[in-house]
């Protein structure tokens, strides 16, 4: 089984490169997390990577909640 980056890495510095990502980058991590929380061992884990991720987009578009993030994925066709 391979390990995924997103979350091998401490959860500092995932939540210090979350503030670096271009929205772009940020949604493709979202997404990723939501993946990998459908078949994560260790939910936990994943579900505290998704609400700090979650926690970056709130941060970015105030009062939107996560509409950015649902927009963009309706844009993608391959997901």
């Amino acid at each position: 089984m391979s390990v995924n980056p997103l979350l091998s890495e401490p959860v500092e510095d995932f939540a210090v490169r979350l503030e670096a990502m271009t929205d772009e980058e940020l949604f493709t991590t979202m997404n990723s997390l939501e993946e990998a929380s459908e078949a994560a061992e260790d939910a936990e884990e994943t579900l505290a990577r998704i609400a700090l991720s979650e926690t970056e987009i709130e941060r970015r578009y105030p009062g939107e909640l996560l509409a950015p993030y649902r927009n963009w994925k309706q844009r993608q066709p391959l997901l």
